[in-house]
């Protein structure tokens, strides 16, 4: 999805197999779509689109009983028995689906921990509007987590702040929460899920592991603080 009808214009997201949209305004190349998970808006070219029927879209309107792919990169057959490669999030209820062993599995409610799926994707390039395995940003990465857990963020890190319930101490977290960064201007520009132990994993230049206290990010490797910690949220999940 771009920022303008353009495809030289900067990515602001990306959809995943499974996603829906409605058409907000069509020209001659391109259409400016709005996707009804998160409702982000962004222009996709012509030649993505794929018309569905209304009845099937009430069905993908039905979230809670979405099922989404939490391996890196899997495959699902769809009705005319085409294998298509779906990637970390794609969503595959009522699909034929097999990982990439080349074995079948079974659909079934997610079970696993918001940072147990975080860390699978470790080492995932940054790519600024990214939201996949092959590249996410900081609120791409955390939307993509929590998604897979059932549970809808928005888009945007300031758009993500909204959400939750905020935490006076850094000691009240729990891992999975959301901790946000903001520049000395006190803009909020940066997202991560917090781990055990005063560790967070989020996105920068790749999804990294580092150190989180009151001050902020700290790189052992640099041996700096890289974000300043501003707000920390739980959803409760």
């Amino acid at each position: 999805m771009y920022d303008q009808a353009d495809a030289h214009s900067s990515v602001v997201n990306q959809m995943l197999y499974g996603d829906h949209y409605k058409i907000k305004e069509v020209r001659k190349y391109y259409l400016f779509i709005e996707l009804r998970f998160d409702k982000s808006k962004g222009w996709i070219h012509k030649n993505q689109f794929y018309p569905i029927s209304e009845d099937h879209a009430q069905v993908l309107n039905d979230f809670s009983k979405a099922v989404y792919n939490d391996e890196p990169i899997g495959y699902v057959i769809d009705g005319i028995d085409n294998l298509r490669t779906i990637l970390f999030g794609a969503r595959m209820d009522a699909m034929h689906c097999i990982n990439h062993h080349n074995k079948d599995f079974e659909l079934s409610p997610k079970t696993k921990s918001i940072p147990e799926l975080a860390l699978s994707l470790l080492n995932t390039p940054f790519m600024q509007g990214g939201r996949s395995t092959f590249g996410v940003d900081s609120s791409g990465f955390t939307q993509l987590i929590y998604k897979n857990c059932g549970t809808a963020l928005y888009r945007s890190v300031e758009q993500q702040t909204e959400q939750g319930i905020p935490l006076s101490f850094i000691e009240e977290s729990k891992p999975g929460d959301l901790a946000f960064f903001d520049t000395k201007e006190g803009v909020i520009h940066h997202v991560g899920i917090i781990l055990p132990n005063n560790y967070i994993v989020h996105a920068f230049g790749k999804v990294r592991i580092d150190r989180l206290d009151h001050t902020g990010i700290f790189n052992p490797e640099t041996n700096q603080y890289t974000h300043q910690l501003r707000v920390i949220k739980s959803l409760g999940i």
